[in-house]
């Protein structure tokens, strides 16, 4: 059974697929469920990766709608 990615593993592994173009800027993410199911870490670790995130610049929230890469 795998490990679970530590918050840095996350993080980078976000970070990555966001260069790579799988999400790129204007798109938005899965949800966080989805993610976290993904990733086998509970919701709230996505909210944080998120929240990381957000304060870098590199996601947007929009309520009711979800999170999305920033437009460069």
């Amino acid at each position: 059974m795998p490990i679970p990615p530590t918050m840095d593993e996350l993080l980078d592994d976000l970070m990555r697929r966001i260069e790579e173009g799988e999400f790129p800027p204007g798109s938005q993410l899965p949800s966080g469920r989805a993610l976290a199911a993904e990733y086998d870490v509970s919701h709230s670790t996505i909210n944080r990766a998120w929240a990381t995130l957000r304060r870098r610049g590199v996601l947007v929230g929009r309520p009711g709608r979800g999170v999305f890469v920033a437009e460069s």
